[in-house]
C-alpha cells in the first residue's frame, strides 16, 4: 500500500505544498486508487497536481465522517471530475445536516446530490474498498475511557438531535505482517477504532496508526490511550490534524511520534 498526505494542518520545511486544518489522503492498494477524505476546499486537488497525481484515475472516495473539514472538497471534485465511476463510501449519517450552535459544519453535498454524481455506498458495517483495505463502518464502544461526546446537532427526519458523530469511522489495511489503521478525526476514540480493526481483520498485530486522534489535553484519557498503545506494541505512530502538540509530546515519551505534513509518503 502507498499513501500520500494531500491535506493536513502541517506542511514541511522546504516542501512547497499548502496546508489547511483538514484531512485528505491518497492511497493505492493493488491497482485500486482511493481518497480518504477531501479536506475543506479544493486544496487537495491542487496539492495532488503538484505531487504528480491524477485524481481522475481514482476508484473511490472514503469519508471518515461528515464534518466539513473532511467533506467540503466534494463539491469542487465533482465539478471537475463529473464521473459516475467513482464510488463514495460513508456511514449513513455522514451526509446529514450538521450544526455547531448556528454554524453549519456538515458536508456541502447531500446524500441526494451525491447519488446523482457517483455510486454511493452507505454502511454501518465493514466493507472492503480494495483488496487489502476495509472501511470499518460504525465503531462500537470497546473500552471505558473513550466515551462519545456530542458535537453540536444533526438533522434527522426534520428534527435537530444531539450529534454523537456515530458516522466517525476509519480504514484498516491488512498486510502479511499485521495491520495499519488510517483515521480522519477519531471521534469514536482511537483505541476503540484500533480494537475494532483488530476484531474485523482477526489480526492483533498493530503495526502503525496515521490520522487525527482528537486529543487536546494531557489528561487521564491520554494516559490510558498511551497505556493501550504500549500494550498493543504499536511501532509507528503518525498523530496529526486534530492532535495537539502537548498530546504528541506526551505520547512521544512512551512511543516515538512521527512527523506528518503535506507530501508525506508512506509505503506499508
Amino acid at each position: 500500500m502507498k499513501l500520500k498526505v494531500l491535506v493536513d494542518n502541517n506542511t514541511y520545511i522546504d516542501a512547497y505544498y499548502c496546508g489547511e486544518p483538514a484531512v485528505s489522503y491518497y492511497i493505492e492498494d493493488e491497482g485500486t486508487k482511493l481518497l480518504l477524505d477531501v479536506g475543506y476546499s479544493d486544496l487537495f486537488m491542487k496539492n495532488a497536481e503538484a505531487l504528480g497525481l491524477n485524481l481522475g484515475d481514482i476508484n473511490a472516495i472514503v469519508i471518515s465522517h461528515g464534518h466539513n473539514d473532511h467533506t467540503r472538497g466534494l463539491s469542487p471534485f465533482f465539478e471537475h471530475e463529473a464521473m459516475r465511476k467513482v464510488t463514495v463510501f460513508a456511514h449513513p449519517e455522514a451526509f446529514n445536516e450538521k450544526y455547531f450552535e448556528a454554524l453549519a459544519i456538515g458536508s456541502p453535498m447531500s446524500e441526494q446530490e451525491l447519488n446523482m454524481k457517483c455510486q454511493l455506498v452507505l454502511s454501518k458495517t465493514p466493507v472492503k474498498v480494495s483488496p487489502n483495505i476495509t472501511f470499518l463502518g460504525e465503531i462500537p464502544q470497546l473500552n471505558d475511557f473513550e466515551n462519545r461526546k456530542a458535537i453540536g446537532k444533526q438533522i434527522i427526519q426534520g428534527k435537530a438531535m444531539d450529534d454523537y458523530v456515530l458516522d466517525d469511522t476509519a480504514l484498516v489495511y491488512k498486510s502479511e505482517a499485521g495491520i495499519y489503521i488510517i483515521t480522519g478525526c477519531s471521534h469514536s476514540g482511537i483505541c476503540n477504532i484500533i480494537e475494532y480493526a483488530k476484531q474485523v481483520t482477526g489480526d492483533n498485530r498493530v503495526l502503525g496508526v496515521l490520522g487525527g486522534f482528537h486529543l487536546f489535553e494531557a489528561d487521564e484519557q491520554v494516559k490510558k490511550t498511551i497505556h493501550y498503545l504500549v500494550q498493543n506494541d504499536v511501532k509507528l505512530l503518525y498523530p496529526c490534524h486534530c492532535t495537539s502538540f502537548i498530546v504528541k509530546a506526551e505520547i512521544h515519551k512512551a512511543i516515538p511520534v512521527q512527523e506528518v505534513g503535506v507530501g508525506l509518503e508512506l509505503n506499508w
